[in-house]
């Protein structure tokens, strides 16, 4: 049986020792050194033209000061995508990089597993075998003597090999980590890019609008803004929706939102869109009532439906009556969000239950009490159907998950956890994340400065 153990020490050599292999990449370091100079230039242009912007809007109302503001604003937008355009641009190279890395990575720790296997089925093998065994199996004495030095040589690549494949490992871990923040960076700034673009759009029809009206007299201009100011008023008058809750002016939906945004880093059209999607989910899913706390059933609160796992017990049903309770509400009749099984909402999770315009278990709501108290400085028990309670605990939670950066991709991974599935390309994500947009250019930005 000959062991021919001098290969095996070789091939543990081998798997350490071998270099990787280089991509190309999409950018030599000189045009990447250029995209970075120029990136910096408009960065710099950039904060420019923001100072001009806030110089041009701390300037009495005006027509032609109207005509400045939308002008800065024009600017500092088409710098912006500039500025994200350059960026895409090195992130690009960037991720090809890093994709390229993370494939001699994982090409090698697959050699390297690939040795290992070898090293210890050979090691396996001599160890089910007998000393004289082992001196018979050879040809010579000489051969046995110059095997047993290349298994120490053997046993000793075995340990290099470990070491090599945890280092490899950790780097890969470290460079996927890497990557994926750079990957989130470039999302980020397509979407930039596509909002301002919109913002450049309507710009520019305010700014020829203003431009009309400034061939005839101030007399123009007065009626654009009383037109305004009516528009405003509209909005803030306007209804808005609520899960399981009475509506309430939208004016005070911002303000709520604008102070848990203040307190928790959220903005306040992405936390007005969460509230948004929930109130049409309550729409299409419609709200149910528990009948039995021991079991979590109930029942359709309007079509008096049965339906099992309503809420789950005792996890749900002891904090969601001793919640009712001290609200002095009446547990058997309070609406509560209904399960689906097999589709719609709450696909996977096998339980209703949700609370209020914000749609928190009872079991997390109890967990967020203290946190939701205090930042609106009150005491006693919090109302999970109160909307400014509902707005709070929504900006807490949603800052939880990471939208507080209020970038794209860590808003809708947040809106993606909120519904209770991850990643960034599910349903509920893109909904709120369209819904949030819509929010603040046809909502809240027609309010700034009236």
């Amino acid at each position: 049986m000959k062991l021919n153990l001098w290969f095996f020490a070789l091939l543990a050599v081998f798997i350490v020792c071998q270099p990787f292999f280089a991509h190309a990449q999409a950018l030599t370091s000189a045009q990447k050194a250029q995209l970075e100079q120029e990136l910096a230039q408009v960065e710099a242009e950039q904060k420019q033209a923001e100072k001009e912007l806030a110089s041009a809007q701390a300037q009495s109302s005006s027509l032609s000061r109207d005509i400045k503001v939308l002008d800065a604003k024009i600017k500092a937008a088409q710098l912006d995508i500039k500025a994200k355009n350059l960026l895409i641009q090195t992130l690009g190279n960037d991720i090809t990089s890093k994709q390229n890395r993370i494939v001699d990575l994982e090409g090698h720790i697959t050699k390297g597993k690939e040795t290992l296997a070898q090293i210890l089925r050979k090691t396996n093998e001599i160890d089910q075998n007998s000393l004289p065994e082992l001196i018979l199996s050879q040809s010579t004495v000489t051969s046995f003597f110059q095997d047993i030095d290349s298994f120490d040589s053997v046993r000793q690549g075995l340990q290099n090999t470990f070491e090599q494949l945890r280092s490899d490992q950790d780097e890969t871990a470290a460079e996927k980590d890497s990557l994926d923040k750079r990957r989130n960076a470039e999302m980020d700034a397509r979407y930039t890019i596509q909002r301002q673009q919109k913002n450049i759009e309507n710009n520019q029809k305010s700014k020829q609008q203003l431009l009309t009206a400034s061939k005839g007299n101030e007399k123009a201009y007065s009626a654009i803004l009383a037109e305004k100011r009516a528009r405003a008023a509209q909005i803030r008058a306007a209804l808005f929706a609520l899960r399981d809750a009475v509506a309430i002016p939208f004016g005070q939906a911002l303000q709520y939102a604008t102070l848990a945004s203040q307190k928790t880093g959220v903005r306040p059209a992405f936390i007005l869109a969460i509230l948004t999607q929930e109130s049409a989910l309550g729409k299409n899913v419609g709200a149910c009532l528990v009948t039995n706390l021991n079991t979590g059933d109930g029942k359709g609160k309007n079509t008096g439906t049965l339906f099992e796992k309503v809420m789950k017990a005792p996890r749900d049903t002891d904090p969601f009556k001793q919640i009712t309770d001290a609200l002095g509400m009446d547990w058997s009749s309070t609406p509560v969000s209904c399960p689906i099984g097999g589709t719609g909402y709450y696909l996977g999770r096998g339980y209703g239950g949700a609370m209020g315009p914000a749609q928190f278990i009872a079991s997390t709501w109890e967990l967020m009490k203290s946190r939701i108290n205090s930042l609106l400085g009150i005491g006693g028990e919090p109302d999970p159907w109160n909307p400014a309670h509902a707005f709070m605990a929504s900006g807490i939670y949603l800052s939880d998950l990471g939208a507080s950066p209020k970038t794209y991709s860590t808003e809708i991974r947040a809106a993606c956890k909120y519904y209770g599935s991850g990643g960034t390309t599910c349903t509920y994500g893109k909904s709120v994340m369209a819904l949030a947009d819509s929010i603040q250019r046809t909502m809240i930005d027609p309010l700034q400065g009236l």
